[in-house]
C-alpha cells in the first residue's frame, strides 16, 4: 500500500531561471521536503522557457498496397534493439515483422502455431535482452516465445497464464530482468482485481512477483451485471473522462504512482522518494464530448445488459491532469496529456442506424518531459494519427509509435524530438 504525504514541511526552497529559449518565459520552481522525500513543483515555465518541442518524422515502415510484409493488419507490440532494428508483431498473422533501422525490411520470425517459435495468441509484451534476444509474450500458449540473436527460435519460458491477454507492455530493467503484467488473484470478483508484475530473470526462471501501487484511491465507476446460472456476466468502466490511479516501472526497476485528480507522481526510488507536481489549469470536457461520451458508455454497458441505466457518478467538467505516465529507455518521464478536443464532421455516421453514435470529437494529446530530478524540460504535442496503443517506444530524441490515417492504415513511423529553436531540417 502506498502512503500518501502529510505533515508539515521542512524546507521550502523557490528558484526562477531564465527559459532556455527566446521566448522569454521565466522557470519558477519551488523544492520542498518531508522526512525523505523530496518535492518538486513547477509553478510556472520550463527548461525550454515555455516553448513546445516537436516530434518530427523520419522513417516510416507500412503501406496499402505493396510487398506484404509491409502491410500491416493488427499491429500489437513493438521493440527496438541496440541498434535501431525495428521489430513489430503483428497480431493478424501472427508473426513478428524485423527491420532494419533505416526501414528496410529483414526478415519475419515465428507464424501460427503451439510449436517452438509459434504463437498462439500474441499480445502486447515484447522485449529485447541486452545480449539480443527477443522476448514474446504469447498468452496464447501460455508462454514467452524466446529467439535468439540471429531470429533462431532457442526456448520456451512456461512463465504467462494462459488466456490473460494485455495491452500492458513487458519491461526489461537492469540486469536483464524482465516484468511482465499478472492478476494477482483471478479468483476474486472483477471488482477487486489487483495487478502485479511478474518478475521473471534472464534464464526463464520466475523470481517473485510484486504488486503494482495503490493507494486505495477508488475510480468512479459504471457497472453492468447479469447473473447467470453460472455465476455472472459483468461489464465494468470507469466514468468518463475521471481521474484514476497511474503506475509505471522505471528503467531503473521502481515505480512511478500518482492520482491524476491533479497534477502530481511520486518517483519511488530506493532511498529517497521525489514527488513531481506541476501547476496546470484542467482542460475543459465540452458539452458535445460529454454528449458522445455518455452514449458510447450506455451503448457497451446495455451489449450486457440490455436495461442498463447509468448508475455511477456524473462525467466531469474538466479532464484528468493527465492521463498516463511513461518511461524512456533512457529514463526521461514523459507524461501524456489530453488537450482540448477539436470538432469535426464524421462523414462514416449514419442517422438511420440506432446504434451509430456521432463521432464529430477528436481528442488531442501532447508528452509533458520530465527528468527524474523533477526538473519540467517542456512539452511536445503528439502528432494527431499516433496511436495510443500499443503504448510508443521511447529512447533519447527517438521515439517510435504507430500511426493510422483516414482508411485505417497502420504504419510505424521513428520520430526525431526536436527541441524548440532548433531547426527541422
Amino acid at each position: 500500500m502506498l502512503l500518501l504525504l502529510a505533515g508539515p514541511f521542512a524546507a521550502t526552497l523557490l528558484i526562477g531561471a531564465c527559459g532556455g529559449s527566446s521566448s522569454g518565459d521565466s522557470m519558477s520552481v519551488v523544492r520542498d521536503s518531508i522526512g525523505d522525500t523530496l518535492i518538486v513543483r513547477t509553478v510556472s515555465g520550463s527548461e525550454w522557457g515555455g516553448a513546445e518541442g516537436q516530434l518530427v518524422p523520419e522513417v516510416s515502415v507500412g503501406v496499402l498496397d505493396g510487398p506484404v510484409e509491409q502491410i500491416f493488419g493488427s499491429i500489437r507490440s513493438l521493440a527496438v534493439g541496440a541498434n535501431g532494428t525495428l521489430y513489430v508483431m503483428d497480431g493478424q498473422v501472427p508473426a513478428v515483422r524485423v527491420f532494419e533501422a533505416d526501414g528496410a525490411y529483414r526478415t519475419t520470425l515465428g507464424r501460427s502455431g503451439g510449436g517452438p517459435g509459434e504463437f498462439g495468441s500474441p499480445d502486447g509484451g515484447m522485449a529485447i535482452l541486452s545480449d539480443g534476444r527477443l522476448a514474446v509474450r504469447d498468452p496464447g500458449n501460455a508462454r514467452l516465445q524466446i529467439f535468439d540473436a540471429n531470429g533462431e527460435a532457442s526456448q520456451t519460458w512456461p512463465v504467462v497464464a494462459g488466456g490473460f491477454h494485455t495491452s500492458s507492455p513487458m519491461k526489461r530493467t537492469a540486469g536483464d530482468t524482465l516484468w511482465t503484467p499478472v492478476l494477482m488473484d483471478r479468483e476474486v470478483d472483477v471488482s477487486d482485481w489487483q495487478m502485479g508484475l511478474q518478475r521473471v530473470a534472464p534464464d526463464g526462471a520466475v523470481t517473485d512477483t510484486v504488486a503494482i501501487p495503490e493507494s486505495g484511491y477508488q475510480t468512479p465507476r459504471i457497472e453492468a451485471r447479469i447473473e447467470t446460472d453460472g455465476g455472472a456476466n459483468v461489464s465494468m468502466n470507469a466514468v468518463p473522462f475521471s481521474p484514476d490511479e497511474a503506475s509505471t516501472l522505471h528503467p531503473d526497476g521502481w515505480f512511478i504512482h500518482g492520482i491524476s485528480d491533479r497534477y502530481a507522481f511520486t518517483l519511488l526510488r530506493p532511498g529517497g522518494y521525489i514527488r513531481i507536481e506541476r501547476d496546470a489549469t484542467p482542460t475543459s470536457v465540452t458539452a458535445g464530448e460529454k454528449a458522445e461520451a455518455e452514449a458510447e458508455a450506455t451503448r457497451n454497458m446495455r451489449s450486457t445488459d440490455p436495461n442498463w441505466r447509468w448508475n455511477g457518478p456524473g462525467i466531469p467538467d474538466v479532464k484528468p491532469a493527465y492521463d498516463e505516465i511513461y518511461t524512456a529507455m533512457d529514463g526521461r518521464i514523459w507524461v501524456l496529456v489530453e488537450l482540448e478536443a477539436v470538432e469535426q464532421d464524421d462523414p462514416d455516421y449514419d442517422p438511420t442506424d440506432p446504434d451509430a453514435i456521432e463521432d464529430r470529437w477528436r481528442s488531442r494529446y501532447a508528452f509533458d518531459l520530465f527528468e527524474t530530478d523533477g526538473t519540467y524540460v517542456g512539452r511536445v504535442p503528439m502528432p494527431e494519427d499516433v496511436s495510443r496503443y500499443p503504448r510508443p517506444l521511447i529512447r533519447g530524441d527517438q521515439v517510435w509509435a504507430v500511426t493510422r490515417d483516414d482508411l485505417d492504415v497502420q504504419r510505424v513511423v521513428r520520430y526525431r524530438l526536436v527541441p524548440p529553436g532548433v531547426g527541422t531540417d
